[in-house]
C-alpha cells in the first residue's frame, strides 16, 4: 500500500532497509495502472524503464549511495524529451515521435538516481490554464473529478497528490506549475528564468519559459532543485550564477524580515474565500516575527494583455517548425503542393487553441502591426521589471493568492477563453519579469478545494522562497491532506 512519501521520507526508508527502489517502484506502478483511467493523469507509463532505473538504484543504495534523488519515483511532464521514449506535448502534431536524447535536465535526473514512471498530461504545447486543449483529454481533480486541475501542466501537479509519483517535472510560462498546485494542494517551484536549462524541452515562449517542479513539501522542492539548476552549454539563457544549497534554507529563521502584500491581488475580482485563506496564511507567518506591509504594482493591471501579445508571438514563431517536413506528421491525403501541405499538416495536426495563438501572434508580428502590438507589450514588459526591483528594494518576498480563483468545473469556460486566461492573472505578472515564485498549499474552501500561497523573490533568490515556504510549512502542513481514493 503507497503511504503519502515524500522525497526525504523515501531516502530515509531505503538508507534504513525498509524497502527497495524496485518495491516502492512496482507499487507506483501498480497504482497507475488501476487509478489513471479514472484521472487521466499520465499519457504514457514507462514501466520498462522505470524498472531498470530502480534496480540500477537499488544496486547504487546497496554500495551505500543514497545521494540524490536515488531511487525516487517520479513523472515528467509530455514535453520533456526522452530518448526512446514518445514525447508529443500532448498534441496530434507530434504523435509518434520518439526523440534519440534526453533533454539535459532529464539526463541531470537520471544521473542523480530519479526513476521516471512516464509522462504527464499537458495542455497542447503547453498553452492552456486547465488541461483541457490535450490530445489526450482532459486530466480531472484529484480533490473534485467534475473539476479541472489548472494547466498547462494539469498532470503533474495533479499526480502528486493522488501518489501517482513522488514528484513531477513541469515548466512555466506564464503559471503552469503554480497555478495547477494551487488547484492541486501541491507545492509548485518556478525558477528565476534560465536557473535550468531549457534545451531539448519544448518550447512555448521562449523568453518565458522556465523548467520546474511539483512536490507534496517545500524541502522536496529544494531538493529538486539542488539537481536541476545550473548552466548547460546548449542553453545560452543560463547564465553563471552560482547555484547555491537549497535545502540549506529549509527551517531558516524568518524574523525580522520583510513580506509586502501588493494591494492589486487582494481586489474585488479574487474570490472571498481566497483571500480569506491567503490573508490567514500570513497571519501564521506574521507570528514568526515577519513585517507586513501593503506595497503596490499598479501596472499589474496590464499583465495579462501583455503576455497574450508576447506570448502568442513566440507560440507563433516556435510552432513555424511543425510542417510535416522537420516536425509533424504528414497527412494521408494528396498534396499537389507546399502551401496545401502547411494547410493540411497544421489544420489536422493543431487543436483550436493552438490555432487561436498562433493567428494572434502572427497577426502581432505582421508588417504594420508589430510596433503597434507586440514592441508596445515589450515595453510594458519592461515597465513590469522595474516596479518589482523597486518594490524588492523594500520588501524580502511578496505574498497573495496564485489564481483569484479556486478549480473551476471542467467544461465551464472553454467557450469563453478570455474568462480561461484571467486564472493566471496573478502569476503573469512574475513571469514577465522573470522572478521566481512558489505555490504552498494554504488550505481549502468550504467546498472542499485547494488554495496555494503565492511567494515571489528577486532574481535567483529562490532560498528566500524556500525558507519563507518552509516556514509557512511547518504550522500547517496542508500537504497531508490527500484525497480519499
Amino acid at each position: 500500500m503507497i503511504e503519502n512519501y515524500t522525497i526525504k521520507q523515501l531516502i530515509d526508508g531505503y538508507s534504513e532497509g525498509s524497502f527497495s527502489s524496485t518495491e516502492v517502484t512496482k507499487q507506483y506502478l501498480e497504482r497507475l495502472k488501476k487509478l489513471n483511467p479514472e484521472y487521466n493523469v499520465f499519457v504514457n507509463v514507462s514501466e520498462d524503464l522505470a524498472l531498470e532505473q530502480a534496480a540500477k538504484a537499488d544496486k547504487a543504495m546497496e554500495a551505500g549511495d543514497f545521494s540524490g534523488l536515488m531511487g525516487i519515483p517520479m513523472g515528467l511532464k509530455d514535453v520533456f524529451c526522452t530518448e526512446g521514449i514518445e514525447t508529443t506535448a500532448c498534441s496530434n502534431m507530434l504523435r509518434g515521435y520518439v526523440p534519440p536524447f534526453n533533454a539535459p535536465v532529464v539526463q541531470d535526473l537520471f544521473d542523480a538516481g530519479a526513476v521516471c514512471l512516464g509522462k504527464t498530461n499537458t495542455d497542447e504545447f503547453t498553452c492552456g490554464v486547465s488541461t483541457e486543449t490535450s490530445c489526450f483529454g482532459v486530466t480531472k481533480n484529484p480533490y473534485d473529478v467534475t473539476k479541472v486541475p489548472g494547466g498547462s501542466g494539469g498532470g503533474s501537479a495533479a499526480a502528486v497528490p493522488l501518489n501517482f509519483g513522488v514528484f513531477a517535472m513541469g515548466t512555466d510560462t506564464g503559471g503552469s506549475i503554480r497555478q495547477p498546485a494551487s488547484f492541486c494542494n501541491g507545492v509548485g517551484m518556478k525558477v528565476t528564468y534560465g536557473r535550468v536549462p531549457r534545451s531539448g524541452v519544448i518550447s512555448m515562449a521562449s523568453s518565458l519559459d522556465t523548467i520546474g517542479h511539483n512536490t507534496k513539501t517545500v524541502e522536496d522542492a529544494a531538493l529538486v532543485l539542488d539537481i536541476t539548476a545550473g548552466t548547460h552549454r546548449m542553453d545560452q539563457t543560463t547564465p553563471q550564477e552560482e547555484v547555491r544549497s537549497y535545502t540549506d534554507y529549509i527551517g531558516k529563521d524568518i524574523s525580522g524580515l520583510k513580506i509586502g502584500l501588493p494591494k492589486e491581488y487582494f481586489n474585488d475580482s479574487v474570490d472571498d474565500e481566497v483571500r480569506e485563506l491567503i490573508m490567514d496564511a500570513v497571519k501564521v507567518l506574521e507570528s514568526k516575527g515577519v513585517i507586513v506591509k501593503e506595497v503596490s504594482l499598479p501596472n499589474t493591471k496590464y499583465g495579462v494583455a501583455a503576455y497574450y501579445i508576447i506570448s502568442p508571438s513566440e507560440v507563433s514563431a516556435n510552432m513555424a517548425r511543425y510542417d510535416g517536413i522537420r516536425y509533424g506528421a504528414l497527412p494521408d491525403t494528396d498534396i499537389n503542393d507546399l502551401e496545401e501541405q502547411y494547410l493540411k499538416t497544421r489544420g489536422l495536426g493543431f487543436g483550436d487553441e493552438m490555432k487561436r495563438r498562433i493567428m494572434i501572434g502572427t497577426y502581432a508580428l505582421s508588417s504594420g502591426y508589430y510596433d503597434a502590438y507586440y514592441l508596445k507589450a515589450q515595453k510594458v514588459r519592461t515597465v513590469l521589471i522595474q516596479e518589482f526591483e523597486e518594490v524588492f528594494k523594500d520588501v524580502d518576498v511578496l505574498m497573495g493568492p496564485v489564481s483569484p480563483f479556486p478549480a473551476f468545473g471542467i467544461g465551464e469556460k472553454v467557450s469563453d477563453p478570455v474568462s480561461m486566461y484571467v486564472a493566471d492573472a496573478l502569476t503573469i505578472p512574475s513571469s514577465l519579469a522573470g522572478i521566481p515564485g512558489i505555490s504552498v498549499p494554504a488550505g481549502f474552501t468550504k467546498a472542499g478545494l485547494p488554495v496555494g500561497l503565492h511567494i515571489m523573490a528577486p532574481q535567483f533568490e529562490e532560498g528566500l522562497l524556500f525558507q519563507f515556504g518552509s516556514a509557512y510549512e511547518s504550522e500547517t502542513e496542508f500537504w497531508k491532506q490527500v484525497p480519499s481514493v
